[in-house]
């Protein structure tokens, strides 16, 4: 394959430090606002048009469209980071190595994608879906998500690369469930006897649900936030903890619900409450497995640093796509490390290479269409 240069990287770099340094914390309706108003210039400006500002429950999210859906590209522009993070971490280059709060999970990656996308010769039939709420696990994006996703032949996440850069070809599903317990209040000291012990009863739970884990599936069950009683000296009517559930596949995921759910009380007169379950389905590696080798099959064409292909245990947006039967291919951002952390950093000489990858991903998947809708060829993967 013929692959031109990739982007100018002093304009990447402007481009990543403008969307950077403004602040876009998820719980932050209005900073997120002012971030979507950024990264919507800064996506007219390359794009040659202005996105589709759509706001769900306050939360803002954008869209580019170039005809009907074909390939989606996908991304969240929210962070971690509250306000005032600049002040303390600032956006900054030294040694080949670019810092800032939400420059590398997923703010560098956002850039990318306007930029490869605004390099297409054609980008008949692109999708670009930029939302504002993916860190707090997609709440009110997961609707649009999907019903852009259906229809397309391939999904292309541009959440940040996993260690030494290897792009994720498969995403533990996430459920989170709340557990309430119900006892009854006593004076721990004059009369405990007629009390039930909410809180004796979250430990019987604790103990039970940590064991609903597999570790040769894959599967962790993972008790959390815990809180129980109101004074020290009154027996606890009530308890609450919370719990995440990681799996591999949707069977494990469905096993994991149906179990915690039936898990009865320990003590006589405690109930049991839960809440939640499925909140991302599994990435499974069928649905990455023809996106990844086109994506190995440039990379060597093209001379760009090898990658391989990994599981992770965290979840994205591309498990929307994936469970739809949507090829989904993840972790096509920054590359470099600590997100989430003081230390979160992006490796600047790997942004051209992976823009220039991104780009001839979304080519491939194009011609793909193509060749399937004028009968010269079946579509690589993916529904028609």
């Amino acid at each position: 394959m013929s692959v031109q240069a990739g982007p100018d990287l002093d304009l990447v770099l402007a481009d990543i430090e403008t969307l950077v340094s403004c602040e876009s914390p998820s719980d932050d309706l209005d900073a997120v606002a002012r971030s979507a108003d950024v990264l919507a210039a800064l996506g007219e400006r390359l794009l040659g048009t202005a996105p589709e500002r759509i706001v769900i429950d306050g939360r803002t999210h954008l869209r580019w469209r170039f005809g009907d859906p074909v390939v989606l590209v996908l991304g969240h522009h929210d962070t971690v980071w509250p306000l005032g993070s600049l002040q303390r971490l600032p956006f900054r280059v030294d040694d080949g190595v670019l810092r800032g709060p939400g420059c590398f999970d997923m703010k560098t990656g956002v850039v990318m994608a306007l930029h490869a996308v605004a390099a297409l010769p054609d980008r008949t039939g692109v999708s670009i879906l930029i939302t504002g709420d993916e860190e707090l696990g997609s709440p009110s994006s997961r609707t649009l998500i999907e019903q852009e996703a259906l229809g397309c032949t391939a999904a292309f996440v541009l959440e940040a690369a996993a260690d030494d850069g290897a792009v994720k070809i498969a995403r533990k599903g996430v459920s989170l469930y709340r557990v309430h317990i119900a006892g009854r209040a006593a004076h721990a000291g004059l009369e405990p006897e007629r009390g039930v012990n909410a809180a004796v009863e979250a430990a019987h739970l604790l103990l039970a649900i940590s064991r609903l884990g597999d570790a040769n599936a894959g599967t962790s069950v993972t008790p959390t936030l815990l809180r129980a009683g109101s004074t020290t000296n009154t027996v606890p009517a009530e308890a609450e903890f919370a719990v995440d559930v990681r799996v591999r596949t949707v069977a494990e995921q469905d096993r994991v619900d149906a179990a915690l759910r039936a898990i009865p009380a320990t003590l006589p007169g405690a109930s049991i409450r839960v809440e939640g379950g499925a909140n991302r389905p599994p990435l499974e590696p069928e649905s990455s497995a023809h996106l990844f080798a086109q994506a190995v099959a440039i990379g060597e064409s093209s001379g760009l640093t090898p990658f391989q292909g990994v599981a992770v245990g965290g979840a994205s947006d591309g498990n929307f796509t994936a469970a739809l039967g949507v090829p989904t291919l993840d972790g096509l951002g920054a590359v470099g490390g600590g997100a989430h952390a003081d230390d979160e950093h992006v490796v600047v000489a790997m942004i051209p290479e992976r823009t220039l990858l991104l780009r001839e991903l979304i080519a491939a998947a194009l011609a793909d269409r193509e060749r399937s809708a004028t009968g010269h060829g079946t579509p690589a993967g993916g529904r028609v």
